[in-house]
């Protein structure tokens, strides 16, 4: 990924589908240039070229479904 590198942990996710859901929500985000998320850790990685707001990123995860997000 390139420009500015982001992780956090996603927590609530129980299959692939959870993954793309909120993958596809994050990713709608201004800004956000790609995501990478993995079920098996939950780490998800945004890039973007200018700085997003975790409450940004808040919003995005919890309107994917009922999961919970931190700064990694």
């Amino acid at each position: 990924m390139d420009g500015m590198d982001k992780t956090y942990r996603v927590e609530g996710m129980t299959c692939d589908h959870c993954v793309a859901h909120v993958r596809q929500e994050v990713g709608r985000i201004p800004g956000v240039s790609a995501t990478s998320l993995t079920l098996s850790d939950g780490l998800l990685t945004v890039a973007s070229d200018v700085p997003i707001d975790f409450a940004d990123i808040r919003a995005a995860v919890e309107e994917a479904g009922e999961y919970e997000v931190a700064e990694a």
